[in-house]
C-alpha cells in the first residue's frame, strides 16, 4: 500500500522529491498525466497512476490509502497564452488536492508554495517567512500562487495538517521537462548567451529543496512555513562561476535595463498575436529586478537543513548536464 502520494514527479523539484523518498525506502504513488512518458523520468520504484490535478475524481482515486500527500505540481512559467490556465492548474488543482486530502483523511499534507507569496521589501533586502504579501502580485503566475497558498491556509482550520515549503530558483539534476536555471547554465557553458539580463535570483539545489520538504514533513509543526533558499546570485555572478568551472566560457556583458524592458514589452505584444512565448516575458524581467533575497535561516535552525553552496551545486549540475548529453 503506497504511503505517499506525490504530484509533480516529472518536474525538476518533484523528481528530486521522488528520488529522496525512494532513497528513504518510502512507498510512493505518483500522479502523472501520462504513465508511459513518466516511466523514463520517475524512479522505477514509484507506482505511476494516470490523472491530473485539474481532475478531482482522478486525484481522489489516486489518494486512497495514502497517509501523506506531497503536492509539488504546478505551472512555474512566467508567460502563458491564456492567463486563466494559471488559475485552472495552480489554484484549481491545489483546491482539488486539498479537498481530496480532507475527504481521504490524510495525516500530513506537504505543500510546495513559492517565495513569491511573501512581501519582498526593497530590491535586495533580505526577508523571511514572517509576512505574507496581502496585495496582488504583478504577474498572473504570482497571483495564482498567492491564491493557491490561501486555499491551503484556509484548509488548516478544517483539519488539514499542512506544512508549507517556499523554494527559490531551483537547479540541479533532473528531467529536461522544466529546464529553468539549468537551461541558463547550459547556455552559458556553451557560450550561447550574447548578453546577460540585468538583475538576479535566489537559488537552491533541487536535491536540497527535496530534503527540505522531507524534513518539514517529519518535523514541521502544522501550518509552519519554511523558505528553502541557499543564496542570492546575480546573473553575472552565475556567468562568472560557470566560466570558472568550465574554463572555457566567457562572461557576457549585461544588457541595459531600458533595452531589456523594451524587448520584453515588444515581445509580449507580438506574443499576444502569435500566441507563442516571448523571448523575454515581462514577468521574468520583473522577478530579476526585484532581486529577491529570501532567508533560509528558519529551515536551517528548526529543521537542521544544510543546503550545499552554489559553487558546489553548479559543479555537480554541469557534470550532470554533460552526462545527460545537454552540453
Amino acid at each position: 500500500m503506497p504511503e505517499v502520494l506525490l504530484t509533480g514527479a516529472t518536474g525538476l523539484l518533484g523528481n528530486a522529491i521522488a528520488r529522496a523518498l525512494v532513497e528513504q525506502q518510502r512507498s510512493v504513488r505518483a500522479l502523472v498525466r501520462s504513465p508511459h512518458k513518466a516511466a523514463s523520468l520517475v524512479p522505477s520504484q514509484c507506482e505511476l497512476v494516470p490523472g491530473d490535478v485539474t481532475d478531482r475524481a482522478s486525484v481522489t482515486a489516486a489518494m486512497r490509502d495514502c497517509r501523506v500527500v506531497v503536492h509539488a505540481a504546478g505551472l512555474p512559467e512566467q508567460w502563458l497564452a491564456d492567463d486563466a490556465t494559471f488559475e485552472r492548474v495552480n489554484v484549481g488543482g491545489t483546491r482539488n488536492i486539498v479537498e481530496a486530502a480532507l475527504e481521504c483523511g490524510v495525516e500530513r499534507f506537504v505543500y510546495t508554495s513559492t517565495i513569491d507569496v511573501f512581501r519582498f521589501g526593497a530590491p535586495g533586502d533580505s526577508f523571511d517567512e514572517s509576512e505574507l504579501d496581502q496585495q496582488p502580485k504583478a504577474t498572473a503566475y504570482e497571483r495564482s500562487k498567492q491564491d493557491a497558498d490561501r486555499v491551503v491556509t484556509a484548509a488548516l482550520e478544517r483539519g488539514l495538517d499542512a506544512v508549507f515549503l517556499h523554494p527559490s530558483g531551483i537547479y540541479g539534476a533532473g528531467p529536461d521537462t522544466s529546464p529553468g536555471t539549468n537551461h541558463l547554465i547550459a547556455d552559458l557553458a556553451r557560450g550561447k548567451v550574447p548578453l546577460l539580463l540585468p538583475g538576479g535570483m535566489p537559488v537552491v539545489h533541487a536535491d536540497d529543496a527535496a530534503t527540505g520538504h522531507l524534513l518539514a514533513e517529519r518535523d514541521g509543526a502544522k501550518g509552519s512555513r519554511y523558505i528553502l533558499s541557499e543564496s542570492y546570485q546575480s546573473l553575472r555572478d552565475v556567468a562568472q562561476q560557470v566560466r570558472a568551472a568550465t574554463k572555457t566560457s566567457k562572461v557576457p556583458a549585461v544588457m541595459p535595463l531600458f533595452v531589456a524592458t523594451a524587448l520584453a514589452g515588444v515581445g509580449e505584444l507580438v506574443a499576444g498575436v502569435t500566441r507563442k512565448p516571448p523571448l523575454l516575458p515581462k514577468g521574468q524581467l520583473h522577478f530579476l529586478q526585484t532581486r529577491a533575497n529570501p532567508s533560509g535561516a528558519r529551515a536551517r535552525r528548526e529543521l537542521g537543513w544544510k543546503p550545499r553552496l552554489f559553487a558546489q551545486g553548479l559543479e555537480q549540475t554541469l557534470a550532470f548536464l554533460r552526462s545527460a548529453g545537454r552540453l
